[in-house]
């Protein structure tokens, strides 16, 4: 056994995730070899120092920020080839089994189970099939991967949503279906493809009174990549401004934080309406002393201006 791969798996042997053949193996070899024993010394030590450092939880809003930089990668990477996608390093698979003859006995069972299916298929592809009329299952959050398209059928209230598990699958219905609301609330948040968002924000804003919605609106106002899809989200709220502190917060957040000129301008446009509130005169009054903004600057004055004077 060669001290590369041991140094490779010694962190795999630390926190038991080695097959037992592979663990004997690697065992034998430090216990000959003193370079490695001393890197499998060094990682205990490592291991045992950052157990007893305290682990801290990481706040909802770097979660919530760390998904958006990723899917906004996700957006900008190169896709691979189809052919690449199903290549994989067989010789590293044969060599693992070399350690693991129960692995290769799992690869010997599944190679002659699949066999034995295909010949099924075989075998049954010209017997009749009988007709199935079961209902669609509601798809479960945890199992779909992504939103493929939103499409609203022209002149209806229907909704087609094409959408992926492991394989491609579609639903349809109006947006009062439990089932479409689900889709759709899926894809404001999660979904890589920033037209699907888009989609997904517009036809949510046309029932911005359900609180899921309200909610899902004012996190792609929060954190969606796309300042399209944060100014449709935007515009969906603002009747909400005066009577849900919440959005007034978001759109206040807006305001003070987003990178893009257009989303900021409609959100003090907003806020004209709720001027006279406390946090809203005070971000005026910051925006007015030293935004970089010159139009923000101006309006914030001029909001400020129209507010009758505190005692």
């Amino acid at each position: 056994m060669k001290c590369e791969w041991v140094k490779a798996n010694l962190l795999l042997y630390i926190y038991d995730e080695l097959l037992d053949d592979a663990r004997y193996e690697l065992e034998q070899h430090v216990a000959r070899c003193g370079e490695c024993a001393a890197e499998l010394e060094g990682l205990r030590q490592f291991k045992t120092s950052m157990t007893a450092t305290p682990v801290v939880e990481p706040t909802p809003n770097l979660l919530t920020a760390s998904r958006m930089r990723l899917q906004e990668a996700l957006e900008t990477a190169e896709q691979p080839r189809f052919w690449q996608r199903w290549t994989f390093d067989l010789a590293a698979l044969f060599g693992r089994a070399r350690f693991s003859p129960a692995l290769a006995s799992v690869i010997f069972i599944v190679g002659f189970a699949a066999g034995i299916g295909s010949t099924y298929k075989i075998v049954s592809g010209n017997s009749p099939q009988i007709a199935s009329t079961s209902v669609p299952a509601q798809p479960v959050e945890s199992s779909i991967t992504g939103i493929r398209a939103i499409n609203q059928l022209p002149g209806s209230n229907k909704v087609e949503i094409k959408y992926d598990t492991v394989t491609t699958q579609s639903a349809e219905g109006s947006m009062d279906d439990s089932r479409i609301q689900q889709l759709l609330l899926f894809a404001a948040r999660n979904n890589y493809n920033s037209g699907v968002r888009l989609d997904s924000v517009d036809l949510l804003s046309q029932q911005p009174q359900d609180q899921r919605v309200r909610e899902a609106l004012i996190y792609a106002l929060r954190y969606d990549s796309n300042p399209g899809v944060r100014l449709k989200a935007l515009n969906s709220l603002g009747a909400y401004v005066r009577q849900d502190v919440r959005v007034r917060d978001a759109v206040l957040e807006a305001l003070l934080n987003d990178g893009n000129p257009g989303v900021r301008a409609e959100a003090i446009h907003l806020l004209q309406s709720v001027r006279a509130d406390s946090s809203v005169r005070d971000v005026l009054q910051h925006l007015a002393r030293q935004d970089k903004n010159s139009y923000i600057r101006t309006e914030s004055r001029a909001l400020l201006a129209q507010m009758p004077e505190i005692d």
